[in-house]
């Protein structure tokens, strides 16, 4: 019933849950350990006690305890180590689990983007880009494909008729009288022009003039 309500527990969740019981169960031997040793440590204190006081025999019964004792902690010890060994091999396995979910993962992403690209998908989507191309190619062809009269017009005669026009202007060019400069007679130079002067200077002349009378 709770498994309906609530789905079945995750493997993660349960590794987990295990690896805090062990941890758990790992203090606990290790406080059983430190009380045994305790207690081992006590009787062996008692047998030095009795030994003083003459009484072998309560003595030795204070040793056998305390082997009893270093028997127990000796057991603890192999539980403790198991649990470390188990602790390992479970954490491993955790990983492990992870890693396989990951590849599994990655795998499904995979397969669902190459379905999502199927080879055949791109020809075709390929094949409607070159069709799409070439039809474009041909409509731009069609329009700029003279109409009317301007596709009567002979190629040929309209070449011929530009050439006569050229060589009309250049005939024309030809023709046109060369002007011919004036010469100047020998020994005689063209008298150079007489610079204006600017007011500045007719009033600064004027003055010199005075200051000379």
């Amino acid at each position: 019933m709770m498994n309906r309500l609530f789905g079945k527990p995750k493997p993660e969740t349960n590794a987990l849950q295990t690896l805090d019981k062990l941890n758990e169960t790992l203090e606990m031997l290790e406080k059983k350990e430190k009380v045994l040793l305790k207690k081992a440590g006590q009787e062996v204190e008692k047998a030095k006690e009795y030994t003083r006081s003459k009484n072998k025999r309560a003595a030795i019964q204070c040793l056998k305890r305390k082997r009893l004792y270093e028997q127990q902690v000796e057991q603890l010890g192999n539980f403790q180590l198991r649990i470390h060994d188990q602790m390992i091999m479970l954490e491993g396995a955790k990983a492990t689990t992870e890693t396989v979910d990951a590849l599994r993962s990655g795998a499904s992403a995979m397969k669902a983007m190459q379905k999502a690209t199927n080879i055949d998908d791109v020809d075709k989507t390929m094949d409607e880009i070159n069709e799409q191309t070439e039809n474009m190619k041909q409509i731009q062809e069609a329009l700029s494909t003279p109409i009317g009269a301007a596709a009567e017009f002979d190629e040929d005669e309209l070449e011929a008729e530009l050439e006569e026009l050229e060589g009309a202007e250049l005939e024309e060019q030809l023709l046109q009288p060369t002007t011919v400069l004036p010469s100047v007679p020998a020994g005689r130079q063209q008298a150079r022009p007489i610079p204006k002067r600017t007011a500045e200077e007719e009033e600064l002349a004027a003055l010199q003039a005075e200051m000379a009378l």
